[in-house]
C-alpha cells in the first residue's frame, strides 16, 4: 500500500463550505476501491475532504474515528459518499445518531438489488449510477456519471517495444487480460482463446494480471492444467496480484487487451487499457457498449463466447500495426470522454445540489 498523508482533521471548512468523507470500508482491494482511489484526490482539490478506511491514495488526507467523532452535532452538512452496502449502513446509522450527513451512493451493479440494498438506497439523498443500465435497476432517480481514468498515469509508453522487452517475456508483443482470476471475469474464456491463438502467432505472449483468491484456487489450477496441456506454460503468464503502482507499466507492455467479463459493474480495465493505447476486444458486459465504438475504438463480442473472441482477436494479432492504430483511437476517446476531471466535476455537481437542499 502506498504511503499516505498523515491524519488531518476534517473540521476546517472549504471555500464553498462543503465537506466530504470518502469511506472505503472494505479490506480487500477491489475494482470499487480502484475507482474510488482515482477520483478521490480530484474531489479533494474541490472540497475539504478526508478518506476513511484502508488503501488511501496520495492527494487526500486520511481521517480516523477520532476525527469522525468530532463531526458529531455540527451544523454544516457533511457529505458521506458510499459505494458499498456497509458504507451506506454506517452512513444511515451515523445520521440517526446525530451526524449531519448528506448521504450519496454510487451504484455500478447491473442486476436487481437485494431488499436491504433497496431499503438503503431509499434513504440516500442522491444516487449516482455508472451507466444507464445500472440506473435502470435503481427504481429511483439517479445521475449517470461514468468512471474516468488517470490519463497521465495510464498513458502510452514512449517505446512500447522497450516496455515489453524489460519484462523478459518471449516474443515481441503482449496480449493481456487483467482482473481477479475467476469465471465472472471470463479468465477461462481468455485462456481457451489463447490456447488456440498463441500456437499460430509465436510473436505474442499472453499476460494475466490479477489475484487468485483462496476460493478460486481450484479454478486457477484448472486453467494452469489447460495451459500445460497446450504446451504454453512459458507463453501464458499469470502474475498474481501486483502492487498498485506496478499495474500501469504492465498495461503499457500490451499491444492488445481482452476484456472477457461475463458480467460486470462498469469494467474499469476497459478505459485503463484504452488509455495506454492498447487495442481492445471487449465482451458486451458492464459499460462496454457505452465506452467502445464497435469496430473503431474496439471490437465488441458476446460474453463467454470463445469462438467470437478468437475471431475478433486474430485480425489484430495478424496485423499489429492495425492494433496500434485502434489503440490510438481508443486513447483519443478516453481523453475526450473518460477523464478523471470530467468525472470529478460531475460528482461535485451532485454534492453541491445535495448540500443546497
Amino acid at each position: 500500500m502506498r504511503e499516505t498523508e498523515p491524519n488531518v482533521p476534517i473540521e476546517n471548512t472549504s471555500s464553498d463550505n462543503l465537506q466530504l468523507i470518502v469511506p472505503n470500508l472494505h479490506r480487500r482491494y477491489s475494482g470499487v476501491t480502484a475507482t474510488n482511489r482515482m477520483v478521490a484526490p480530484k474531489l479533494a482539490k474541490l472540497f475539504r475532504a478526508g478518506w476513511l478506511g484502508s488503501d488511501a491514495p496520495d492527494g487526500i488526507p486520511r481521517i480516523g474515528l477520532v476525527d469522525l467523532a468530532k463531526c458529531w452535532g455540527r451544523r454544516t452538512p457533511l457529505v458521506w459518499h458510499a459505494r458499498r452496502n456497509n458504507e451506506m449502513i454506517v452512513g444511515v446509522l451515523l445520521r440517526w445518531f446525530g451526524w449531519p450527513l448528506k448521504l450519496i451512493f454510487t451504484s455500478a451493479a447491473q442486476r436487481h438489488h437485494t431488499w436491504i440494498t433497496r431499503w438503503l438506497i431509499r434513504r440516500m439523498d442522491a444516487i449516482i449510477a455508472t451507466s444507464e443500465t445500472s440506473k435502470s435497476f435503481l427504481k429511483r432517480d439517479a445521475a449517470v456519471i461514468m468512471h474516468g481514468v488517470d490519463t497521465d498515469t495510464y498513458a502510452p509508453p514512449d517505446d512500447r517495444a522497450a516496455a515489453f522487452a524489460e519484462a523478459g517475456l518471449p516474443g515481441r508483443y503482449a496480449i493481456g487480460c487483467f482482473g481477479r482470476v475467476r469465471a465472472q471475469k471470463g479468465s477461462d474464456v481468455f485462456v481457451d482463446a489463447m490456447c488456440r491463438l498463441l500456437p499460430r502467432y509465436p510473436d505474442f505472449t499472453a499476460v494475466m494480471v490479477g489475484a487468485v483468491t483462496p476460493e478460486q484456487t481450484a479454478f486457477a489450477e484448472d486453467l494452469r492444467k489447460r495451459i500445460d496441456a497446450a504446451g504454453l506454460r512459458s507463453r501464458i503468464l499469470i502474475t498474481g496480484e501486483l502492487a498498485i503502482e506496478e499495474v500501469p507499466r504492465w498495461y503499457q507492455r500490451l499491444t492488445i487487451y481482452a476484456f472477457t467479463s461475463r458480467n460486470e459493474g462498469f469494467g474499469l480495465t476497459l478505459i485503463e487499457a484504452m488509455s495506454v493505447g492498447a487495442a481492445l476486444v471487449a465482451s458486451r458486459a458492464g459499460a462496454a457498449e457505452q465506452v467502445v465504438e464497435d469496430g473503431l475504438t474496439g471490437v465488441l463480442t458476446p460474453p463467454g463466447d470463445v469462438d467470437a473472441l478468437v475471431q475478433s482477436l486474430e485480425p489484430l494479432m495478424r496485423d499489429p500495426a492495425a492494433a496500434a492504430a485502434m489503440g490510438e483511437r481508443g486513447r483519443a476517446r478516453v481523453l475526450e470522454k473518460f477523464s478523471l476531471d470530467a468525472e470529478a466535476a460531475a460528482i461535485a455537481k451532485v454534492y453541491r445540489n445535495v448540500a443546497g437542499q
